[in-house]
């Protein structure tokens, strides 16, 4: 991606920081098998030579990402992460209805070697998460995700546990959304393979507020993209 394209990504920048709406299905840190170099992290740092993420998303999680312009910064953003200081707030469009108000999922994270987690009571990590009901469509709901901590697959793995998997999260028993299962007399045309409405987990970083080095509190969002825009434009029709 051309400085100029990467720039259009970005939803905050001071002397400090500059914060972006990443693009779902690019990973945040360089893969082994990436010979593009497509990362977000080699693209923030053709941007900005000194740039360090400050956390990670998954590769098809969309939405806000930090990352820090020069040391001192990054030291600044890591110690609220590792503090419990910043508040990230996600979206997920999970199957089935929903009333979240305020649950708290608080159930022990364990990563496995096949690039999973299971809740581990005796071995997992502590791993917490508040969830909201934003939305209730026909036969999916859109849910506001609130973790206290930053474990692999946290949020996905806490809704499997709430019986309210994300869309698309087949790793974690999410179900594939079509067309056809929420529009009524939906006719597909002969000789036809239907596609998904989305192509990856329905899971979006909407918001993140931090402290900027003067200590002023600073509350970034990200717009939806294309393609969960999309997903909820159709899921509000069927309401």
């Amino acid at each position: 991606m051309k400085k100029t394209e990467f720039s259009r990504l970005i939803l905050f920048e001071n002397e400090d920081f500059f914060l972006i709406n990443k693009p779902p299905h690019t990973a945040t840190l360089d893969e082994r098998h990436d010979d593009k170099g497509e990362s977000m992290l080699r693209q923030a740092k053709a941007y900005w030579p000194d740039a360090q993420v400050g956390h990670r998303l998954d590769k098809e999680t969309s939405g806000v990402l930090i990352f820090a312009k020069h040391p001192a910064a990054y030291r600044h953003i890591s110690m609220q992460f590792e503090h419990r200081e910043v508040t990230k707030i996600y979206h997920a469009v999970v199957g089935g209805i929903h009333d979240f108000k305020g649950d708290l999922v608080n159930l022990p994270i364990l990563p496995l070697k096949t690039a999973v987690v299971r809740i581990d009571k005796l071995e997992g990590k502590e791993a917490e998460t508040v969830f909201n009901t934003l939305e209730v469509y026909r036969s999916h709901t859109l849910v506001e995700c609130i973790p206290f901590t930053g474990r692999m697959h946290q949020i996905r793995i806490h809704l499997q546990c709430l019986k309210a998997p994300i869309v698309m999260d087949e790793l974690y028993g999410g179900p594939k959304i079509f067309l056809s299962d929420i529009k009524r007399k939906f006719k597909l045309a002969k000789d036809t393979e239907e596609q998904p409405l989305i192509s990856r987990v329905a899971l979006h970083a909407r918001a993140l507020n931090f402290a900027l080095m003067n200590g002023e509190r600073q509350m970034v969002e990200a717009p939806y993209p294309k393609d969960m825009e999309a997903l909820i434009n159709q899921l509000i029709k069927t309401r």
